[in-house]
């Protein structure tokens, strides 16, 4: 029987995926608008959490450079690269929260009580699949259509994304988490808020995206 918990997340992430997608396919004023949301929370939520001054200066400065970056990354390759670093971070998550359940096993750092072993190879594994899927999906989609420039970009650009790549991107993200976890430990608390019924707050559902996305910003343009 699903848990309560499990049965918020299941509905919530119903209604928070389909709008983010639409601010994220409508590039522009749509995606600068749902940025600056991302980054006034994300900053309400850190500031809240943490009690020296420097240190909430430090998360602020890194959250406007974060989200920058990704909007760099939306803007600069095609959407395609985008939700596929996207799905990466996302089934990084899904694939740690479900093996660790699942097999549980040791536990991966105090910093974050609930990391197991099992889940970061959950982790691992299903980003992996995910991204490879959704890889020879796309590229078998825009090969009848070989001799457009466009297609023929976005096919060079899902390229570049290789296995190692994809297992760096998810062990970004896991980092990330851990990052986020550290500081929530600091400050006793179990979520950064209480924004999204089921999953906490934004911080607690963007804590691998904020740093995985970034950095492969940089990897993909250097």
């Amino acid at each position: 029987m699903i848990n309560q918990e499990l049965q918020k997340r299941l509905l919530s992430s119903i209604i928070i995926i389909p709008v983010s997608l639409f601010f994220i396919i409508n590039s522009s004023i749509y995606f600068i608008s749902f940025m600056i949301f991302f980054v006034l929370v994300a900053s309400y939520e850190w500031v809240k959490m943490n009690k020296f001054f420097f240190i909430k200066i430090v998360g602020i400065l890194y959250l406007l450079l974060a989200s920058y970056l990704i909007y760099l990354l939306r803007n600069s390759f095609s959407l395609e690269i985008f939700l596929m670093i996207l799905l990466i971070c996302i089934f990084t998550d899904m694939g740690g929260y479900m093996f660790g359940k699942l097999f549980k096993g040791p536990k991966l750092t105090k910093i974050s009580p609930k990391k197991t072993y099992s889940g970061v190879f959950g982790s691992f594994i299903l980003s992996l699949i995910a991204a490879l899927i959704f890889k020879k999906y796309f590229s078998i989609n825009d090969l009848p259509t070989f001799s457009s420039t466009t297609s023929m970009m976005k096919i060079m650009e899902l390229e570049k994304i290789s296995i190692s790549l994809i297992l760096f991107i998810s062990l970004l993200s896991q980092i990330g988490d851990l990052i986020i976890s550290y500081f929530k430990r600091l400050a006793n608390i179990k979520d950064t808020g209480n924004i999204l019924p089921g999953h906490g707050g934004l911080l607690d559902r963007v804590d691998g995206i904020i740093f995985a996305m970034p950095i492969s910003y940089l990897l993909l343009i250097y």
